[in-house]
């Protein structure tokens, strides 16, 4: 037995060499090292930099509680109805257990000192709460979720027994008692969601539905239990709900201060009769303050002051309209005092002002360029994998080479020399003649398989001994290497359809990178200019959505009011948007949102300069149903229309198969935007893999920019083309073999540039060689359409069909097929037209 050799372990750190053994002891040292490193970390300057953070947080949480909940506890609505502080208590506990001590002291100290002391109420509300909670402890069901249910039982046993206590007949308090238990279910669900937002240390980007409304129906709490409050003679609460009008009039414009001034009057009236007027009073001052905002502060003091002060002028006594007037005064010193960065932050989270769709935008655009980047971070990889299997392919092709000589050499003497007694002589002193021998010997059997030992040369025959013997192991072990040959060569077009794959997709993912970098621009004078135009024409535009102006590749969507059997989308504003815009528009399509309102949505696009018309016509040889041939139509949604047509080897189902395979896989690659080039050399490598027997087609493709009228004609072993332009027939011809038969295909690229009226006709061979082959087949072709006196590509398709059937009088030889595609430049269907007052928009520049 060989004595076994020692393998030494490879440390991964690139350390050099170590024995296997001693891996577990240095892990062990390096996690020891780790442990002592971590612990000395966290006795650091940063841990204790963290600690003081969370202290703080710690107390401002500890502040909040205190101090909402001592508001909430004084607040109290009409009919002694108080809800608050028994939500507010429910949700301190589930969120914040350590806290709730301090919850409760702060509410019942803010009932203790209400207008209207319930003290007593607020305390067994506290307590029945709390026992409910410790109930579903010990069964493990104190989830958030039910939060609401245990304040709405609590507040409901607490208020039906303090009216049962009171001994009344009447059936109002009994109904007062289940709307406080609602309310209190509701504000809970409420709180759950503002109270966190209120104590947020992190800035976030927008707030969610249920947190807006969370936050207004808790500020408006805080409101309410401020009545009574007086500085001055000033009411407190009318002085902060002025302030909070002007603030939200001044940052979102009149509709969100009218909305502010109903919500607050409405909020002051839940807990006195006489504050009924504040809600016109209120409304109308944050109108007056939003109209006249763009004047800064001053501006929006100005319109608070005008607007309290005219309607206070018609209500109540002089003393009232003072004290109104001068809480007006007070809110506004509040907001000209208020520094501008508060605003701003607002601002931010106010829908509907300039700094919010800024904040918006920047975020869309960081989401953008985050996603571009793993996007090209994926392409990159892509296409490294691609190099890795084109590297590895060629490297393992050339290695292969030295080995097969090797393998020959070792077989031969293993199986034929070692038992001769000239093993030494020959492998020893003659080594050189002994190896030029087996060379010649490997490749008279590579040109020659079938070798006898009787045409061997005599001077083989002197060199060894065994040359029979020799000859027929190279023989056996030529017929095992091209097996292998075979198979490896399978492997290796594997892989390098695994290539350019990848190749493909990093390619298409590159361009999707350049497509989300496109930077979006905010274009509101676009879209204010293009519904001032529909506006005056009295179309009921509801919203307007400008997705690109960039000319060619125009999108806008529009929502409006539409009217059956008007079609004013194609009659009146895409003629009204070509105007404005210079180009041709049309309508891309159209979809009803909501049928019961009459709202549909359109969609604007950039009409393409150029059309197509194609006609196709075909027959099967000797009147079979299934034709060879198959071809294809589709426009690729690029701007670009594909006209493909292959020819399968022989006829029937087989060619059949063997065509439509090659098209559709063409298509569906031309449609994922790889590269023409490539998308053909990997249908030609799956139609090599696909089947083990000889399986080709030929493929004629034709790519038709709409936009410029370019052609991009690519010829795989079919027949030549032609245009034909007016008189003149331009011919398009490539000579090479077609897809399926080698790996490294030609792929012949021609560019053309078309015209309108250019007519462009494919065909099979089954056309082109009908007149037979005596006779110039080109020339015949070119004089067959100088000929035709028809101009439809149908009737040109049928003609040449029927032309090319004449020339078989016993039946059709093989199958045929012809497509015939001419090129027009668009019409729209209604033309742009001037109205007085347009004029033509200025797009913004293309950031490249």
């Amino acid at each position: 037995m060989d004595k076994p050799s020692v393998v030494p372990f490879v440390s991964l750190t690139g350390t050099g060499p170590s024995l296997a053994p001693n891996k577990g002891r240095k892990s062990w040292f390096q996690k020891r090292r780790s442990t002592a490193k971590s612990q000395q970390e966290s006795s650091s300057p940063p841990s204790l930099l963290l600690r003081w953070r969370e202290a703080l947080r710690a107390q401002q949480w500890l502040l909040l509680v205190v101090g909402v909940g001592f508001l909430l506890g004084r607040a109290v609505m009409l009919g002694g109805v108080a809800p608050f502080a028994a939500a507010f208590f429910g949700v301190v506990l589930y969120l914040r257990r350590d806290l709730a001590f301090w919850a409760a002291l702060a509410l019942v100290a803010g009932s203790f000192w209400a207008v209207d002391p319930m003290t007593a109420v607020t305390c067994a509300e506290i307590g029945v709460i709390y026992l409910l909670y410790r109930g579903l402890v010990l069964y493990e069901r104190a989830d958030l979720s039910h939060a609401p249910v245990v304040v709405f039982a609590a507040t409901l046993i607490v208020r039906l027994f303090d009216t049962l206590l009171m001994d009344k007949t009447s059936w109002l308090p009994y109904v007062l008692t289940l709307v406080e238990a609602g309310l209190a279910f509701v504000l809970t669900l409420l709180f759950v969601h503002a109270i966190p937002v209120l104590a947020r240390t992190r800035k976030a980007s927008e707030l969610r539905h249920e947190e807006w409304v969370g936050i207004a129906i808790l500020l408006a709490c805080l409101l309410t239990g401020m009545t009574g409050w007086t500085m001055y003679g000033i009411a407190v609460a009318s002085v902060l709900s002025r302030y909070f009008v002007a603030v939200v009039a001044y940052i979102g414009g009149p509709a969100l201060g009218t909305s502010a001034g109903v919500v607050a009057g409405m909020v002051l009236s839940l807990s006195n009769h006489g504050a009924a007027s504040e809600i016109g009073l209120l409304a109308f001052g944050g109108l007056m303050a939003g109209l006249v905002r763009e004047g800064g502060k001053p501006a929006a003091v100005f319109g608070l002051l005008l607007g309290t002060s005219v309607l206070a002028l018609y209500g109540g006594s002089s003393s009232e309209m003072m004290a109104s007037t001068w809480a007006t005064v007070a809110a506004s010193i509040i907001l000209l005092l208020t520094p501008r960065s508060v605003t701003e932050s607002l601002s931010r989270f106010i829908p509907g002002t300039s700094t919010y769709a800024q904040s918006q935008h920047e975020y869309a655009q960081k989401v953008r360029d985050i996603t571009a980047e793993r996007v090209e971070k994926f392409s990159e990889v892509f296409r490294q994998l691609s190099g890795s299997f084109r590297q590895m392919t060629q490297a393992g092709e050339t290695a292969r080479q030295g080995r097969d000589l090797d393998h020959f050499v070792n077989a031969v003497h293993e199986r034929a020399c070692s038992s001769c007694h000239r093993q030494q002589l020959c492998w020893g002193s003659q080594f050189i003649p002994t190896y030029k021998l087996m060379t010649d010997m490997m490749t008279a059997v590579e040109k020659q398989p079938d070798l006898m030992p009787t045409q061997m040369p005599k001077s083989w025959t002197r060199i060894c001994v065994k040359t029979p013997l020799v000859l027929d192991v190279l023989k056996r072990q030529y017929e095992v290497y091209q097996n292998d040959l075979h198979w490896r060569q399978q492997l290796q077009d594997s892989r390098f359809l695994v290539a350019d794959q990848l190749t493909g997709v990093s390619q298409v993912m590159d361009d999707l990178v350049k497509e989300i970098r496109r930077e979006a621009k905010q274009m509101d004078t676009q879209e204010r200019q293009i519904r001032d135009a529909l506006d005056h024409m009295g179309l009921a535009i509801q919203n307007i959505d400008i997705i690109s102006l960039e000319e060619g590749h125009i999108d806008i969507e529009m929502v409006h009011a539409f009217r059956t059997g008007y079609d004013e989308c194609r009659k009146m504003i895409a003629p009204i948007l070509s105007e404005i815009l210079g180009e041709t528009v049309t309508v891309l399509n159209e979809r009803s949102e909501q049928p019961s309102a009459h709202l549909s949505t359109v969609t604007f696009a950039s009409a393409k300069r150029y059309e197509v018309e194609t006609g196709v016509a075909g027959a099967a040889k000797d009147g079979d149903m299934l034709s060879g041939d198959s071809f294809t139509m589709v426009e690729l949604g690029n701007g670009k229309f594909a006209v493909a047509l292959s020819d399968g080897m022989g006829n029937g189902v087989r060619a059949r198969m063997e065509s439509s395979a090659a098209l559709s896989m063409l298509e569906q690659l031309l449609k994922s935007g790889i590269d023409e080039r490539l998308a053909v050399k990997s249908v030609n490598s799956v139609l090599l893999l696909r089947s083990p027997e000889e399986m080709f087609a030929t493929v004629d493709l034709a790519l038709i920019d709409l936009y410029t009228a370019h052609a991009t004609m690519l010829k795989i072993g079919s027949t030549p083309s032609f245009i034909k332009r007016g008189r003149e027939i331009i011919q398009i011809a490539a000579n090479n073999l077609p897809i399926g038969i080698l790996q490294d295909i030609e792929i012949d690229l021609l560019r053309v540039q078309l015209q309108p009226g250019d007519t462009l006709i494919m065909m099979t061979d089954g056309i082109m060689d009908s007149p037979g082959h005596a006779i110039n087949k080109e020339l015949w072709m070119k004089r067959v359409l100088q000929e035709l006196d028809v101009d439809e590509p149908q009737d040109i398709a049928d003609a040449l069909l029927d032309t090319a059937l004449r020339q078989y009088p016993g039946g059709v030889k093989d199958d045929m097929t012809v497509i015939v595609t001419r090129l027009t430049r668009h019409q729209p269907e209604w033309a742009a037209f001037s109205w007085p007052g347009l004029s033509r928009m200025e797009r913004p520049r293309t950031v490249s």
